[in-house]
């Protein structure tokens, strides 16, 4: 039922006004020196249809201007939101977080029985301090194992862009990076995300986000011990910097008795070691996908055994392929040479240090064939059965052409 500021105002009392809204830290925003506009009055609640006081501001840059939606009253009977209608504590929507908990909150849907519920909630509301739920969810908020891992533990700042520009979809906006609104691809119409009423948020049914969370919950990864038993140690990653291990402990000796922790501070993570199996088994059940250490969600997996790691780093990495011939038992002889050709030079001897009768005559048999010249022109080349390393001349100074086909002056090089 409606009710006008001008006509009716004998039902003034009821109407709420706040000094600051109720938000998430999502809807506001990381500026911690946010502008807010208050408008007593300024609109009625959409799910009880009072007049209450409404607050508009921005976020952030370039996001859009938000405002509240319902009054605080039945903010606080859900513990939600006035602008996303998400839970405060997990983030979730109120239909995800009912299911959970097994809450079953009837609220009138009427008008007249909506404001007669209102009303008695309004007065057990000014006996606390503003800062608890009330009615059924107030008294079931408490720890639960499936909220812990579907929680959101950091703001999520894009759901605050701004909305996508018709003009934009329809290859007509002329504002270019001036334009307020966002410059992307909509959602496909049969998207059942696009088809999304506050009023079956707030009641918790037929949620197309909360349904999508659901079917999430139900495909979560679950940690499997290992098969050896005598590993008992947990690694714990996404750690802050600034922890410490006393901190570390407070976390985990409640599972059982701790041998060691191994912090790694450059890795951000860290090595758990209980003595029994049993308790490190226990630790990794209730902390998977549920800690949180100084608001960051804290990874949890166990540790390989170091046995284990040894064997596979000392693995014959080698394959086999195909095609390759195998490698022959005889070695390559490059240089055609018969096995009395060769001589193994004497451990610390040069080259120049060998004594005649070690160096083979095969050695200078291309310098006494009639096909080939001698390198230089004082070798001998009639005899090669008596040559020995005495008998080779020095090469010549630089300067002198030792070969014909070096000349310059053969090659037209030199003019004449």
């Amino acid at each position: 039922m409606s009710m006008s500021k001008t006509t009716n105002t004998y039902n003034r009392q009821n109407w709420e006004d706040a000094e600051f809204p109720i938000l998430c830290q999502t809807c506001l925003g990381d500026n911690p020196y946010v502008r807010m506009i208050k408008e007593r009055f300024g609109k009625e609640c959409k799910i009880c249809t009072r007049p209450f006081t409404i607050f508009r501001w921005c976020p952030g840059a370039r996001m859009r201007f938000k405002k509240t939606e319902i009054c605080q009253t039945c903010a606080r009977l859900k513990n939600v939101c006035q602008t996303c209608l998400l839970d405060l504590e997990y983030g979730l929507p109120i239909q995800v977080r009912d299911a959970a908990l097994k809450v079953a909150d009837n609220m009138p849907q009427s008008d007249v029985n909506k404001e007669y519920y209102i009303q008695n909630i309004d007065a057990q509301l000014q006996d606390g301090d503003g800062t608890e739920a009330a009615g059924a969810v107030g008294r079931s908020l408490a720890a639960n194992e499936m909220l812990s891992k579907l929680a959101r533990t950091a703001p999520y700042y894009k759901r605050n862009r701004p909305h996508i520009c018709s003009f934009w979809v329809k290859g007509e906006c002329k504002r270019g990076e001036e334009c307020p609104y966002r410059h992307d691809k909509p959602n496909e119409p049969d998207d059942p995300l696009c088809e999304q009423n506050i009023k079956d948020r707030y009641y918790g049914r037929n949620d197309p986000v909360a349904e999508k969370i659901m079917k999430r919950a139900a495909s979560l990864p679950t940690l499997e011990p290992p098969e050896d038993r005598n590993i008992t140690t947990l690694y714990v990653g996404n750690l802050p910097e600034e922890i410490t291990e006393p901190e570390l402990r407070d976390q985990f000796y409640q599972f059982g008795e701790i041998r060691s922790i191994a912090l790694v501070p450059r890795q951000q993570c860290s090595f758990v070691q209980y003595t029994k199996r049993s308790a490190a088994e226990l630790a990794a059940e209730r902390t998977f996908n549920k800690l949180v250490i100084q608001g960051r969600k804290v990874s949890i997996k166990w540790a390989h055994s170091q046995a284990k790691q040894g064997t596979a780093a000392k693995t014959d990495r080698r394959f086999d392929v195909t095609g390759i011939p195998p490698p022959s038992a005889k070695p390559n002889d490059y240089f055609n040479l018969r096995q009395e050709q060769i001589n193994v030079m004497p451990a610390g001897m040069k080259l120049h240090q060998l004594p005649s009768n070690l160096v083979p005559a095969s050695a200078y048999q291309m310098y006494g064939q009639p096909t080939y010249a001698a390198p230089y022109g004082n070798a001998s080349s009639t005899s090669t059965s008596n040559v020995s390393l005495d008998s080779i001349s020095v090469p010549p100074p630089p300067g002198q052409v030792p070969y014909p086909s070096q000349d310059a002056s053969r090659m037209g090089a030199v003019k004449k």
